[in-house]
């Protein structure tokens, strides 16, 4: 069934956007993508997304929904189509929205910051790092995906760690994601990386890596 009146503001590259094309081919749902300039941002993210001015957003019949992890409930609230994203239970959808939240507040930062860091700064970051992976890997103990058996929001907020980070990794030489340190968060990686859904809605890994390799430089 196609839908009309979806069209995503987006960048190949980008993590963020890739997890709203994540959640629309989860739902079945037909979209227009349209690339979007960051350097110097598109007239559209200034009048659409007037107060981040960042991507992705999305348009629903002219209307914009912003900040990807919103768009993502909005479109697990907007169609029935297909499993569902978010549990059904306010208990199950707390829990969903604080681990997402955890990732992108707490999770995110701290990866970042290990760029801006040398030396022994680098590894005391890289230690800050695995120890908040340690605390997410615990919500992943007995499942298969954070959403039980199913791909649910915070696995769509993670895909940030199954693809991208592995390549800053090698592209950096440090090692903070292995099999001795987080041992679950590497079986739910392949697991994740190796869905159909998902293999559907991630670049490929050799475009990525040139260009995060442009972006390192």
């Amino acid at each position: 069934m196609g839908h009309q009146g979806v069209k995503l503001l987006g960048s190949w590259a980008s993590p963020y956007s890739r997890r709203v094309e994540i959640a629309l081919k989860l739902k079945g749902i037909d979209y227009e993508f349209c690339a979007e300039s960051l350097s110097p941002k598109s007239q559209d993210i200034l009048k659409y997304n007037p107060v981040h001015k960042k991507i992705p957003i999305l348009l629903h019949n002219g209307k914009p929904v912003v900040e990807s992890l919103v768009i993502v409930e909005y479109i697990d609230e907007t169609w029935s189509s297909g499993p569902s994203i978010l549990p059904s239970d306010p208990l199950g959808k707390s829990y969903a929205r604080f681990w997402a939240k955890f990732i992108d507040d707490k999770l995110m930062p701290a990866i970042i910051n290990i760029r801006r860091c040398q030396g022994e700064e680098r590894v005391k970051a890289i230690d800050v790092v695995v120890e908040l992976f340690k605390v997410l890997e615990n919500e992943l103990k007995g499942k298969k995906f954070f959403g039980g058996d199913s791909i649910g929001l915070v696995d769509i907020a993670a895909n940030f760690i199954a693809l991208w980070l592995p390549l800053h990794q090698e592209i950096m030489g440090i090692q903070i994601v292995t099999k001795e340190k987080l041992p679950i968060f590497c079986a739910w990686i392949d697991e994740y990386l190796n869905t159909s859904i998902i293999k559907q809605s991630l670049p490929s890994r050799d475009e990525l890596s040139t260009a995060l390799l442009a972006y390192h430089k």
